[in-house]
């Protein structure tokens, strides 16, 4: 068995994905059933997420927002960090930047679903990019073994 200490973050955000799954539902479903727009949600036919955005709340909105947010730049983060695990560069350095990955991502997805303020979601998405494009040179340079 493979082990990493990169997995530890990795669990702890497909985790976090889950707790916003849960948070969206929890607060779709109930903002639903009170929509004027949407006589019985239980009827609703071909219906999209994106249909829905008119009908309900923006505080709603933003929790399905950040849950479809969490499988966009994240699974270039699970990519990579099973890459490197697999090369043996899962630990230290790496690990710590996974960790810092996924703080930024948490502290993204409670600015996102609270406050929304789009400058510190973008701040916040910018440094997590940063901490990934890290990540990811790592992971070349040790499968191109390259040497500076």
């Amino acid at each position: 068995m493979i082990q990493a200490d990169i997995f530890q973050p990795v669990v702890v955000l497909l985790a976090w994905t889950m707790v916003m799954w849960a948070w969206m539902y929890a607060t779709r479903i109930p903002a639903m059933s009170k929509a004027p727009e949407i006589e019985d949600p239980a009827k609703l036919v071909g219906t999209t997420g994106a249909s829905l955005r008119g009908k309900l709340p923006d505080r709603v909105n933003w929790k399905a927002d950040n849950y479809n947010h969490l499988h966009e730049a994240p699974t270039v983060f699970y990519a990579v960090a099973i890459v490197l695990a697999l090369v043996g560069q899962g630990d230290g350095m790496n690990a710590l930047l996974a960790w810092i990955y996924v703080g930024l991502r948490i502290i993204h997805s409670l600015v996102q679903v609270t406050a929304n303020r789009v400058l510190a979601r973008f701040v916040l998405f910018a440094l997590s990019s940063l901490v990934l494009i890290a990540l990811i040179f790592h992971a070349a340079i040790t499968v191109f073994d390259i040497h500076f």
